[in-house]
């Protein structure tokens, strides 16, 4: 088995190609991967004040604590690497039923005067400008992307030492702050190996960075680190990027060998016979990249922030009826002999052999197209139909043309 699994990850779409060159460039993708992933820091210094602000501002965070009822867990108070406990910055609005551990503005304002971080969690679920980049992310990087902000006053510190145990890319969005790394103690650690002071004592810092706005950081997981404000208040965004390793996929392999009865078989009463065989293939590289990219599909929720009036805008569509493939799916177009299949979200479509090249001219699109326009066997109506059936489930949309 090699120590590092080949990456195969499909060639990503424009808009992903370019979310990804937003947090790397001057550095492209290529270096990066080849010289930084899973290997090295890499620090992207720019100074460009307002080059993430559409992705959340500090005026957003201010809204979504101040203004907006937000509860427990979509955010949380941490205050020199600890949490602070929920019951003293939070309380239930009188609802049926009520609405539980909701911010208590004045408290939340008084904790973060007093230096205490304001994180926002999972903005990857609750924040479509967030929803959406870190989509095209995932369509750049081929694995699931996460996403915190933090949001630090000055002279101030959110977490002790640590490592993460998935690699990150820190978007500083405004103000400033001061990073320290450390060499890792545990290298690329697993999701449960969580960094603990069992594992020994941090050496002497590596490196000692300043981001300020428009600035990127990115750390494989496992190396330490600590950052604290100065003079300024900072805000950042922490995208995890998670990893599907060969542990990972000798579990799923593992699973696969429960179906094989000699192998249920007591140790005691056996002798393994076939048990190198049946590794070998469930560990084959080829199967293991097949199953991962189907999980990777599979658990992709759908992003339609425009799926109601796509639906009212159904009974408009007709064969000069212009059309885009949604940039927040992530897709596999499947070619068998019994016809083509479109897997994605979950989901997997199945088309006529007749429908080929009409659907894989929908897949490859990057621009809009008129249904008319499709290449391919099928007539205006069939063109009109498929059509249809791709706005309906969320892979294709309707292009609302201007005047």
């Amino acid at each position: 088995m090699p120590a590092t699994p080949t990456r195969t990850t499909p060639t990503p779409r424009r808009a992903a190609a370019a979310a990804l060159a937003r947090c790397l460039d001057p550095v492209d993708a290529e270096t990066f991967f080849s010289e930084h992933w899973e290997r090295r820091p890499l620090v992207v210094p720019r100074d460009e004040p307002g080059r993430f602000d559409d992705l959340l501002s500090e005026a957003d965070v201010e809204r979504l604590v101040c203004a907006t009822a937000i509860r427990y867990p979509a955010f949380r108070l941490v205050r020199e690497g600890a949490q602070i406990d929920i019951a003293s910055y939070a309380r239930d609005v009188s609802w049926r039923p009520p609405f539980t551990k909701t911010a208590d503005v004045m408290r939340v304002v008084a904790e973060w005067e007093a230096g205490a971080t304001i994180v926002l969690q999972a903005l990857h679920v609750n924040w479509h400008p967030l929803a959406v980049f870190c989509r095209l992310l995932e369509g750049a990087l081929d694995r699931p992307v996460q996403v915190n902000s933090y949001y630090t006053p000055r002279g101030s510190q959110g977490f002790a030492v640590h490592h993460d145990t998935h690699d990150v890319l820190v978007l500083q969005v405004a103000g400033e702050k001061r990073w320290r790394l450390y060499d890792p103690l545990l290298e690329l650690p697993l999701k449960h190996q969580r960094y603990s002071k069992a594992l020994g004592e941090h050496g002497e810092a590596t490196d000692e960075l300043v981001l300020r706005a428009g600035d990127t950081l990115y750390l494989p997981r496992g190396w330490l680190h600590e950052a604290e404000t100065s003079d300024t208040d900072s805000l950042h965004l922490t995208i995890g990027i998670t990893a599907h390793t060969w542990v990972d996929a000798a579990r799923d392999g593992l699973a696969a060998l429960e179906r094989e009865p000699a192998l249920r078989r007591d140790i005691g009463t056996g002798d393994g016979d076939g048990l190198d065989d049946a590794l070998a293939v469930a560990l084959d590289p080829e199967l293991v990249e097949k199953r991962r990219r189907r999980q990777f599909l599979d658990s992709r929720r759908p992003i339609r922030e425009d799926g109601l009036t796509q639906l009212r805008a159904l009974e408009t569509l007709g064969s000069e009826t212009l059309l885009e493939r949604r940039e927040t799916v992530i897709a596999d177009l499947e070619e068998p002999p019994e016809g083509p299949a479109l897997v994605f979200e979950g989901k997997e479509l199945r088309f006529p052999p007749h429908a080929g090249e009409e659907l894989r001219a929908c897949y490859e699109s990057e621009e809009p197209f008129r249904v008319s326009e499709l290449p391919g066997e099928l007539d205006d109506e069939g063109r009109v139909v498929l059509a249809r059936r791709l706005v309906r489930e969320g892979f294709l949309r309707l292009v609302v043309e201007r005047e």
